[in-house]
């Protein structure tokens, strides 16, 4: 029997990509903002990114004159922002005044769009591939301790904002695609390069969002450049680091950062970082994961399962307890538990 419905034809709602990744990081803006605790630059960046998925869908997909006119001015904003979110998380810093000097771009932008002439279609990928040159000088010159992200998750963060300059830089290719696919006269192709940018752009960028729900302690001032040498005074702040971490056990904390123990301190985060730098020659993260593994040690040979003796010890993935646990013992914990549980 033939199906009485088959004749009905409906027609299916068909989304552009930048429509749909506009609204993906929309909701990972507002979420974050509801949540609280992160940087808010950072939601200002996803909620800016959102908006340039918007605009592009408008002007490429549905022909929108406002939308074109306005999507190389948007576009501009996005480096400098990612910018003042990297300043903000790396450096833990506040906005300040000066900064308003990043507003520059969008307004040249603004200016020649009004004009029109190429100079524009130049400027745009130029700006991300020297706010990506800048990321990535800035990530190199930084140590391996960023204020705000949590201690034990290894190179992670800096993973993720190599990945940011990486984006911007593609970015900036893709704009010298557009470029010469017009000059080769082949327009149509336009819009799936676009397409294709967005989308690399907005996964480069989106993956800041996984990074900024981990950051929490408020930013600290940094010192000036220490010597090269450990001092006494060096040697004074980690004894008080010490009893810090033995007495009130704050290791055990998932959330601690660098920031939080340079609080407790009354010091800069940057001073306890090359303390520890220059007293011990290895950084603030792995002396508390040494801490961390002490415990776990303690909590296998009372007969503790592994997942017990990790979140004891204040670890919250089993990636980084099993790499921290091997750097530090040369075993794994089920290795180690099996040659010295207590009987």
């Amino acid at each position: 029997m033939q199906n009485r419905f088959e004749d009905y034809r409906y027609p299916m709602i068909a989304l552009p990509l930048p429509l749909v990744l506009s609204l993906i990081m929309g909701f990972l803006a507002l979420r974050m903002v509801l949540r609280g605790g992160t940087v808010p630059v950072i939601a200002g960046l996803l909620a800016l990114l959102a908006l340039q998925a918007l605009i592009n869908a408008l002007a490429l997909h549905y022909g929108q004159p406002t939308a074109r006119f306005l999507q190389p001015v948007t576009a501009m904003a996005i480096p400098a922002l990612a910018w003042l979110a990297w300043s903000a998380d790396a450096l833990a810093r506040p906005l300040r005044p000066r900064d308003a000097l990043h507003a520059a771009g969008p307004l040249v932008a603004l200016a020649l769009r009004w004009q029109g002439g190429l100079l524009l279609e130049l400027l745009v990928p130029l700006t991300y591939a020297a706010y990506a040159a800048a990321i990535a000088t800035a990530l190199h010159r930084t140590g391996p301790d960023l204020p705000r992200s949590r201690l034990g998750q290894g190179g992670h963060p800096r993973l993720l904002w190599g990945g940011i300059a990486l984006a911007l830089a593609l970015s900036a290719l893709s704009d010298f695609g557009i470029a010469l696919a017009i000059a080769a006269g082949n327009p149509a192709r336009v819009p799936m390069i676009v397409d294709i940018a967005t989308s690399v752009l907005l996964l480069g960028i989106g993956s800041l969002a996984l990074a900024a729900e981990r950051l929490t302690a408020p930013a600290e001032t940094p010192d000036n450049p220490p010597p090269p040498t450990a001092t006494e005074d060096d040697h004074t702040l980690m004894a008080r680091l010490a009893d810090l971490l033995e007495t009130r056990a704050l290791w055990r904390d998932p959330d601690l950062t660098l920031a939080k123990l340079a609080r407790r301190l009354q010091v800069p985060a940057k001073r306890l970082s090359t303390a520890v730098n220059r007293t011990t020659g290895d950084n603030i993260s792995r002396l508390v994961n040494s801490h961390r593994i002490r415990a776990a040690c303690d909590a296998l040979a009372r007969g503790a399962t592994v997942t017990q003796a990790m979140l004891e010890a204040g670890i919250l993935t089993k990636s980084n307890f099993n790499r921290e646990f091997r750097r530090i013992t040369g075993q794994t914990p089920t290795e180690w538990q099996s040659t010295h549980r207590h009987l």
